[in-house]
């Protein structure tokens, strides 16, 4: 063998020992060193490839009572032994996980049905009621489960298991509870409950708050004009309509809220030369009172429709509803612009962005924060912004959160730019 197939050899060699070497450090990073069972990692990377088919989550009750009173030599034993014996548990298709702390995780990829997991969880219960651990041989400790349960693929199954482990503790300890949709949408419900509450308490406090985004002009690189966005004031933080934006269309005030940010806007910008955009809903263009209260508002503050920017979702119901049209087209008589928001959205249709040639088109974020790297999110923002240049439709870019995609939405020709990286939402302008 002449030196360079020994050389090519035995860099084959070294390649494979150290091929294996990472392979026995990427097992080691997967095992808990505590108990020796599987941790946290090797099941987050089992739950992504989604075999799993029902995941039991226990965890057990009042355990911090045991390192406080024994101390956390204890407490770690106490996990060892319950590792062990629930490692003997476990039924036959099952994989034993310690997910974090006192927490375990039973994932099977076999199919089970409900009575099969219940049974399984009242087990596992019974057994650790039967007796105490035992540490050292001279330490008895009462152990007991809470027990949640999901039948779902995928990491939602953790989310779940945890959530019905929330829902049973309100109630009880040492037993089980198996997930299902009803606890997610009482949550929901409670979350609108509070929300509608705390809506009409803004109203009526008139705390309801406008905060103003600056819009930055790309070809004069000067800040022209403001986007006004509303804000609730909640335990000591603003909060975004995100957040209460379902509670308030249930409780029919979202006119309410526009005409609160319509007042403080033109209040705000009757001694400026700023242009400004209010954010117009379908509920307010269905109520269709919006061109007398507008007139009326800025006839107040001495403001000029044409400064004031309509801005609506692009949703095409809402541009083939008649009344809608009709009402667009009035403004813009009266001499407001109207801004078409999110283009390039799933119910994206040129031709009738065409047939209603908008003043302002804002292209969808999700072209806008990846297009740097992504060439489709370009390429649509190219296109969507050459065809408003051929029909005179100034374009916005939203979410630009830095330099490098300031400069791209620049150089294919955007007109404006708005995010964070040009100015975060605030109570004052920029001065």
């Amino acid at each position: 063998m002449n030196e360079l197939s020994k050389m090519m050899e035995y860099n084959f060699d070294l390649e494979n020992k150290l091929m294996m070497k990472d392979e026995e450090i990427l097992n080691r990073e997967k095992i808990d060193k505590l108990t020796g069972l599987f941790n946290s990692y090797a099941l987050t990377e089992f739950l992504k490839s989604k075999h799993n088919k029902a995941l039991l989550l226990f965890n057990i009750d009042n355990f911090s009572n045991i390192n406080s009173a024994y101390g956390f030599d204890t407490g770690d034993k106490t996990l060892l032994k319950i590792s062990k014996l629930s490692n003997i548990l476990k039924p036959k298709n099952f994989e034993l996980y310690r997910y974090y702390a006192d927490t375990f995780v039973l994932v099977s990829k076999t199919v089970h049905s409900e009575e099969e997991l219940k049974t399984i969880a009242e087990s596992i219960i019974s057994f650790f009621n039967a007796s105490d651990i035992m540490v050292d041989d001279e330490i008895p400790i009462p152990i007991s489960f809470s027990i949640g349960i999901s039948s779902s693929q995928g990491l939602v199954a953790i989310t779940q298991a945890e959530k019905a482990i929330q829902e049973m503790r309100k109630s009880r300890r040492n037993y089980y509870y198996i997930y299902n949709q009803t606890l997610e949408d009482l949550d929901l419900q409670q979350e609108n409950i509070y929300w509608i509450s705390k809506i009409k308490e803004s109203i009526l406090e008139d705390e309801i708050m406008v905060f103003f985004q600056p819009i930055y002009n790309n070809h004069t690189q000067k800040i022209e004009k403001y986007e006004c966005l509303s804000r609730i004031y909640d335990e000591g933080t603003f909060i975004s309509p995100f957040s209460f934006m379902e509670a308030a269309t249930q409780t029919k005030v979202l006119h309410l809220m526009t005409q609160s940010v319509i007042e403080q806007a033109c209040r705000k910008f009757s001694n400026t030369t700023y242009e400004f955009s209010v954010n117009i809903t379908q509920d307010d263009l269905l109520m269709n009172y919006l061109e007398p209260f507008l007139l009326k508002t800025c006839a107040k503050y001495n403001i000029e429709p044409s400064r004031m920017v309509l801005e609506i979702l692009e949703d095409i119901t809402t541009l083939d509803d008649t009344l809608i049209l009709e009402q667009l087209h009035t403004f813009r008589e009266n001499g407001f612009q109207v801004a078409l928001d999110d283009f390039g959205a799933e119910n994206s249709n040129f031709s009738r962005l065409l047939e209603f040639k908008p003043d302002y088109l804002k292209i969808d974020g999700a072209f806008i924060k990846n297009i740097v790297t992504d060439k489709n999110s370009r390429l649509i923002a190219e296109s969507i912004t050459h065809l408003c240049k051929e029909s005179g439709i100034k374009v916005i870019a939203e979410y630009i959160h830095n330099q490098d995609v300031l400069d791209v939405v620049r150089e294919i020709g955007v007109d404006y730019s708005q995010g964070y990286h040009i100015g975060a939402p605030n109570q004052e302008l920029v001065q």
